[in-house]
């Protein structure tokens, strides 16, 4: 073997082969069922929304190399999809490249593989009918019969599991989730009597993602994939409120063998409301990590022309990909690492 190819290049050549048939089925899927592919800008404004994802930053020069204006590359295109919506495509969908900084493990990688799709005059119920159809498309695509991930397996074809996400927290935790979401003290105290360590500092996004890591999102998606649904609204930034219960946000989280493999909305279509959780997020960001993105006015401008009722969501082509492979490290099946130990 050649000195500058890895040990596991046979497996890796295996697994780009796979990376292929998934990326094909993804296509595949979306071109039955009427949609557009769009490529949209990487460069953003406003790379994203959310108090705990960061961004990668770079200088915007003139001709006379002199600094004109902060750029961001995109850690989703979900912005400027949605200024397509207000465009008038109603159906569309994007395969893309995306980047998060601070971000690295067996799961994670600064640059990664993003698949977001959003549909006009539809929530995120439609977006889980959605998913059911491609997870099989794409397992029958790949001639798989079950997703694996170390020593779990998930049936695609079975019935999925549609679980709230309070009812995690009773089952899996014991917290009556919902009797904690204005008194963070009392949440603090109900997860310390977990066993799992907290301060007095944590935040109450701290406390949930503790409990979120160490309780349930692990037990998650085993035998069937798993969508948990109906987040606190302070945990869906780009989610449109409940009718029936505002404390609550329609957004869910798809798991497939313990892993997160996509997060989806009903859109937030409000640019006031959308504009007030912009700063919130924002101010906690500053507050946190002593960062503050600028708002993309464009983006609120269009919500303001009018965003139709829709549904959209982001899944992680990378994670898919493991999961039909069955490894268990997200460089696995990263072809550009193949260099790499």
């Amino acid at each position: 073997m050649n000195w500058w190819l890895p040990h596991n290049f046979a497996q890796k050549h295996k697994n780009l082969k796979q990376r292929q048939r998934v990326i094909r089925a993804l296509r595949d899927y979306f071109a039955g069922q009427d949609f557009d592919e769009v490529e949209t800008n990487i460069l953003q404004v406003c790379p994203v929304m959310d108090t705990h994802i960061h961004a990668f930053g770079t200088e915007l020069r003139g001709v006379d190399r002199q600094p004109k204006a902060q750029l961001y590359l995109h850690t989703s295109p979900e912005f400027a999809m949605k200024k397509l919506m207000v465009a008038g495509v109603e159906r569309l969908y994007q395969i893309c490249h995306v980047f998060r900084n601070c971000e690295g493990s067996s799961r994670h990688s600064p640059e990664f593989t993003m698949l977001e799709w959003y549909r006009a005059g539809a929530d995120y119920t439609d977006i889980m009918v959605d998913c059911e159809g491609l997870l099989r498309h794409v397992a029958k695509n790949c001639g798989i019969t079950e997703f694996k991930y170390k020593e779990s397996a998930c049936d695609p074809f079975a019935d999925f599991e549609r679980l709230s996400v309070c009812a995690a927290f009773d089952h899996y935790a014991g917290i009556d989730l919902s009797a904690h979401l204005e008194d963070r003290e009392s949440f603090r105290k109900a997860v310390s009597a977990l066993g799992l360590h907290t301060a007095e500092d944590d935040g109450w996004d701290d406390l949930f993602f503790r409990v979120m890591d160490a309780k349930i999102g692990p037990y998650l998606g085993m035998d069937r994939p798993t969508f948990l649904y109906d987040y606190p609204v302070s945990m869906a930034s780009l989610s449109r409120r409940k009718k029936e219960d505002p404390r609550f946000a329609e957004r869910f989280e798809l798991y497939v063998c313990g892993i997160e493999l996509a997060n989806a909305f009903s859109e937030l279509t409000d640019a006031d409301e959308q504009r007030k959780r912009f700063t919130e997020e924002m101010d906690q960001k500053e507050k946190l990590y002593g960062e503050h993105y600028p708002a993309d006015e464009d983006f609120l401008h269009a919500l303001e022309y009018g965003l139709s009722e829709s549904g959209g969501i982001a899944l992680g082509v990378d994670r898919l990909v493991m999961l039909v492979c069955g490894e268990e490290n997200i460089r696995g099946i990263l072809w550009e690492e193949m260099g790499g130990s």
